[in-house]
């Protein structure tokens, strides 16, 4: 019997249709899909599950959940709350209302948390809190807040609002050289890193970056570069790419 693929992104229709049948408004609904979310995290190194759910302005709800990998760097971990926002960037969310996660945000993830516009508007509930179905706003979670707003003019564009970076590939094209299916992947994955890159989150290094990968069925996944003003809680390349896979894959196989 074929099991289900996890689903990282739950239609409006539906989120409204099963907090109709759970009797629940929708903002009550988010903390019972925590655990769905809890159960994608993959932390071989810490053996601590964390999952996030979010609600956006579109009415769709996204899961996210922290995936560690043995024999690197821990800096190469990918939290919950950034696996929750590259998904959220994936599907082109303009932007996140509410997030109920599992576990306290660390500091790493509440100042990445920043970069979102209007980010001082979200609430946020810890499910296994004392004040469970509880939300309260991020500036409980991060008072003095330092961020975007400290270093940037206000037109530039945060994490999730569209990026025109204008990079372009430099002229390599293999005159003379037969066509293959080689050549043809790697003009793909070119294109999807420049996409990627031309769309990455880099207002304070001025480096924007973006990385493509191919799977074994020929499926190409990208990923762009999102920094934070703090530099420290930058999510690299690598890991969006790596949250595109594995939503696009339906979760992370563990054997």
């Amino acid at each position: 019997m074929k099991m289900e693929q996890p689903r990282f992104v739950i239609p409006s229709s539906e989120v409204e249709s099963m907090a109709k049948n759970s009797n629940l408004t929708v903002l009550q609904l988010l903390p019972t899909l925590v655990p769905s979310a809890k159960a994608l995290a993959r932390p071989p190194i810490s053996q601590y599950h964390v999952g996030t759910v979010a609600l956006g302005a579109s009415g769709r709800v996204f899961l996210g959940c922290n995936i560690e990998f043995p024999g690197v760097p821990l800096h190469q971990s990918i939290h919950a709350e950034q696996f929750l926002i590259a998904n959220a960037a994936l599907h082109s969310e303009p932007l996140l209302l509410h997030i109920a996660v599992s576990s306290a945000p660390c500091g790493h993830c509440r100042q990445f948390l920043q970069e979102l516009r209007r980010a001082t508007d979200i609430n946020i509930c810890i499910t296994t809190s004392s004040d469970e179905m509880l939300f309260k706003p991020i500036s409980h979670f991060l008072p003095n807040r330092f961020g975007p707003d400290d270093l940037l003019h206000e037109d530039v564009p945060l994490i999730l609002e569209p990026h025109h970076n204008g990079l372009v590939l430099c002229d390599h094209s293999n005159a003379g050289v037969e066509s293959n299916g080689w050549a043809d992947w790697t003009r793909a994955l070119e294109a999807a890193a420049l996409e990627a890159a031309n769309g990455s989150h880099a207002p304070y290094s001025g480096c924007p970056s973006g990385v493509a990968m191919m799977d074994c069925d020929g499926k190409v996944y990208k990923g762009s570069y999102m920094e934070s003003a703090a530099y420290n809680p930058s999510l690299g390349p690598v890991q969006a790419a790596l949250v595109a896979y594995i939503v696009g894959a339906g979760g992370l196989r563990c054997d």
